[in-house]
């Protein structure tokens, strides 16, 4: 059979690529003969970078910027030279990942170590970026990637505001002399809008730090700014499906830098012609950390089978951990769980050793109904 293997990453354990390699591994034990594709995914968030060099040939490069507590910091960076293309994963400079558990408050970061590596690719004459905003540990609103790029906000009295926390005072907004970015796509992994109760303070901020004391200030600084741009520029874009994306940062890219917001996985299916690599796979294996209700409404893991699912195309779901919902049982035609052969601990102290035994089972089970309409009904543990 042709299989195309498309993961997407196992949060805290394994890259895409990583967990592709290891499902690769697994099912060649299984069945040597098979032709395998390996094709890892990203809709945004970490390990866009790398996914998507891959796919356009980008090769990495480096800058010194400073991180989301403005802790100084080299970050990986990727730029194709034929269509000066530059590919930014904010995850890599403002990225929770890159922070101490818990040591430091969301009112004490923001997102200039972003906007320096934007002045990176400008400098190199970018006339495209392409930059993936998932997985960030900032409320901002894109206010410091912002003032990096040399915008200026002031209060009333004329005074320049330097924190997020202060934008509740925010009163005008001065444009930068620098000339304009090149074409900027921000690929977001989630359609919340930037305010209200699906807004990124409410949704996001607790997996950041911020506690329920906290969302009524966050919320009058991000509103009094989302006020601002709509006075100056005539437009509302904090209702706009993504401004909510990575504490606001779709809304600072686009109220900024005139971005174009793009769902992550579109982006992804674009660049890698999924539907043509699709077509031509007898089986598609995906998975990530958890497969479970979230997985249908509108992640990776679960727009690859629902695609697969149209195209009439077995498609089987590994994951870390799996709940099966209604929805998740109609688009897979299995779906199984490293739980089902160890422990959650053991799943997540080797996680690769667990994927690549858990891809040989279901491909051991694969050979013994080969050649049957439908080898076994969708199950998870």
């Amino acid at each position: 059979m042709n299989i195309l293997i498309v993961p997407d990453k196992f949060k805290g354990t394994l890259s895409a690529r990583e967990a592709a390699q290891a499902i690769a591994r697994g099912w060649r034990r299984a069945r040597p003969d098979d032709a395998l594709e390996l094709l890892p995914m990203s809709d945004g968030g970490d390990g866009f970078g790398e996914v998507l060099s891959r796919l356009l040939g980008a090769k990495p490069r480096t800058v010194n910027t400073v991180d989301a507590a403005h802790r100084t910091c080299k970050a990986t960076w990727w730029w194709e030279p034929r269509s000066k293309t530059a590919i930014i994963e904010s995850a890599r400079i403002v990225g929770l990942a890159m922070l101490p558990p818990g040591k430091f408050h969301p009112f004490e970061l923001d997102s200039f170590g972003l906007g320096l590596m934007l002045r990176a690719a400008q400098a190199k004459g970018a006339k495209q970026i392409l930059i993936g905003i998932g997985g960030s540990a900032t409320n901002d609103g894109g206010f410091g990637l912002a003032r990096a790029l040399g915008w200026e906000f002031l209060d009333k009295q004329g005074r320049l505001i330097e924190k997020w926390t202060a934008l509740h005072t925010l009163a005008e907004l001065r444009r930068p002399l620098l000339r304009r970015l090149g074409k900027v796509v921000v690929a977001v992994d989630v359609q919340n809008p930037m305010l209200g109760t699906r807004g990124a303070t409410r949704v996001y901020g607790p997996q950041k730090g911020l506690r329920r004391g906290d969302f009524a200030h966050a919320e009058r600084c991000l509103r009094r700014l989302a006020s601002i741009v709509k006075l100056q520029s005539g437009q509302d874009l904090a209702c706009v499906p993504g401004a909510g994306a990575a504490g606001g940062l779709g809304f600072g890219l686009t109220a900024f830098f005139r971005s174009r917001l793009e769902p992550g996985f579109e982006l992804f299916a674009k660049r890698a012609e999924l539907l043509r690599r699709l077509r031509a796979a007898d089986l598609v294996i995906t998975g990530e950390g958890a497969i479970d209700r979230s997985t249908a409404m509108g992640k990776g893991v679960g727009q690859i089978a629902r695609s697969c699912h149209e195209l009439g195309i077995p498609c089987v779901g590994l994951a870390g951990t799996a709940v099966c919902s209604r929805e998740v049982t109609r688009l897979f035609a299995e779906v199984h769980a490293l739980t089902d052969l160890t422990t959650p601990a053991q799943a997540k102290a080797k996680p690769a050793l667990w994927l690549e035994k858990l891809a040989t089972r279901v491909g051991v089970q694969a050979s013994a109904c080969s050649g049957r309409s439908q080898c076994s009904t969708p199950t998870a543990s």
